[in-house]
């Protein structure tokens, strides 16, 4: 397989990370309006699962509706220049140099990584042996998603979608964050021996992996956005491969942060469809109690 072929495919992981304390009222919905503290036209909030079809736009009530009604699009990242962005990711995705997977884990783990490897995509560590870890775990989860869901693979991610579309009709698409920005929560957050510790786990426990795929589609599926917090915050007894509450915090509470610092510019300017990882609205930490904490009001769209 032809590694900028794969790198190609990799543009979605950037995204896909971000939907892999209590919120108020329901929050079965994934689509939110943002009104008043000074607003002249009302944003909206939408949460993004960044490996379902597109058909799935069709059970959400009022989105076209709310996209067509506002003046910008805005994303995690501005996905118009993907030469660009594939280019910068490969350029962070090389392991140091003198790093090898053999100096980094005992020889039976670098075995089955290879031999997993091998079984999703037709070569392994001689080919990919120079990817850090952090890109190897998630061109992993991307290509058994892909191999449990195959009726997903193919088409164009939501957020993709809704920035293309956004073009098409002459709107400005904007981003939250530069391409280094989540290059840095991909490849660069851990260090390399805690990224081969976790690449190691996965391999060794590829169910695991399969049921929080599974719990994952079901929650979104039903716009369960308290259910989709429960699974990424709910610590698992017998979870072999736990995140620390530092890795959650980089992920997601502190990119809310800074997001939430941008937003009332960026609405102000505009009214804008933001389409961003669902798991970035519900939580204390999250866009919408972010939101309603600056004085809007944001409410479910049903």
């Amino acid at each position: 397989m032809n590694l900028k072929k794969t790198f190609s495919v990799l543009t979605a992981l950037l995204l896909l990370l971000s939907c892999g304390g209590s919120t108020t009222g329901s929050n079965k919905a994934l689509l939110w309006k943002i009104s008043g503290n000074g607003l002249e036209n009302p944003s909206y909030l939408f949460g993004t699962h960044h490996l379902v079809p597109l058909a799935f736009l069709d059970s959400i009530a009022g989105v076209h509706e709310a996209f067509g009604n506002t003046e910008q699009t805005v994303g995690e990242l501005d996905m118009s220049n993907m030469n660009e962005l594939q280019m910068k990711i490969m350029g962070s995705a090389m392991l140091p140099e003198g790093v090898t997977y053999e100096s980094l884990l005992p020889a039976d783990d670098v075995a089955l990584i290879d031999s997993t490897l091998t079984d999703l995509m037709g070569v392994g560590l001689n080919q990919f042996g120079r990817l850090k870890p952090a890109m190897l775990s998630n061109i992993i989860s991307l290509t058994l998603y892909q191999r449990y869901y195959p009726s997903l693979t193919g088409g164009v991610g939501l957020d993709q979608y809704f920035q293309e579309e956004a073009l098409k009709r002459s709107k400005q698409v904007t981003g939250l964050e530069t391409t280094e920005d989540q290059i840095y929560v991909l490849l660069e957050m851990q260090s390399i021996e805690r990224q081969a510790e976790m690449l190691s786990c996965m391999v060794k426990h590829p169910e695991l992996l399969k049921e929080q795929m599974d719990e994952l589609q079901v929650a979104y599926h039903a716009q369960d956005l308290d259910a989709l917090w429960r699974l990424y915050t709910e610590e698992k007894p017998d979870d072999p491969c736990p995140s620390t509450d530092e890795e959650k915090k980089a992920l997601n509470g502190d990119r809310n942060a800074r997001w939430l610092e941008k937003l009332p510019t960026i609405m102000a300017e505009h009214s804008s469809f933001i389409a961003v990882g669902c798991l970035h609205l519900p939580g204390e930490e999250g866009l919408i109690e972010g939101l309603r904490e600056q004085g809007y009001t944001v409410e479910a769209v049903r």
